[in-house]
């Protein structure tokens, strides 16, 4: 590697602190019941980020629904956070609205990351991959995503930015 992508790379930090919501409203409602569950999704990008080195602050579950969404999002910018991700609702049905709550939020937007994760997601899965409006773009100088809500198109999604995270925040607060 060499040239202006290179010098990005040594310039940027060697980790970031990334903040993961999950949005579920089955998820959602168990926890305002205060049932047992799982985030298997929000494990799984956890472990993917922690093992690339980033720090990961956990802002819990949400409902599937633009405002609280949104809270989550800007508090995380409050709170310091260099990047963003929300886990799930970036599919077709109804409920999905993550990709409506983030998308008029965009600064800039970053359509190569929903490409490429539809590409990777392609050879494992075959057409499906189509379905997924995964999507990413900068929010006042934070990085931001929309990752799939299956624990393992949520894995995907946090290998394919975990590298490259420390180079997207440098440029988009430069």
């Amino acid at each position: 590697m060499s040239g202006p992508v290179r010098e990005h790379r040594e310039a940027a930090p060697r980790s970031v602190t990334v903040g993961i919501v999950t949005a579920s409203t089955s998820r959602y409602n168990k926890a305002l019941r205060k049932e047992g569950f799982t985030d298997e999704s929000g494990d799984a990008v956890e472990e993917v980020l922690r093992g690339a080195g980033h720090n990961v602050r956990r802002y819990g579950v949400v409902d599937d629904d633009v405002r609280m969404i949104r809270r989550v999002l800007f508090k995380a910018l409050e709170d310091g956070c260099d990047a963003f991700v929300v886990i799930g609702g970036t599919g077709v049905t109804p409920r999905d609205v993550t990709v409506e709550a983030l998308r008029p939020l965009f600064d800039k937007e970053l359509p190569g990351f929903g490409e490429l994760l539809r590409i990777e997601s392609y050879r494992r899965i075959g057409g499906a991959a189509m379905l997924s409006r995964a999507t990413a773009g900068i929010v006042r100088g934070m990085a931001v995503f929309a990752f799939p809500g299956s624990p393992d198109g949520a894995r995907l999604a946090a290998e394919i930015v975990a590298r490259e995270l420390p180079h997207l925040v440098h440029l988009a607060k430069a």
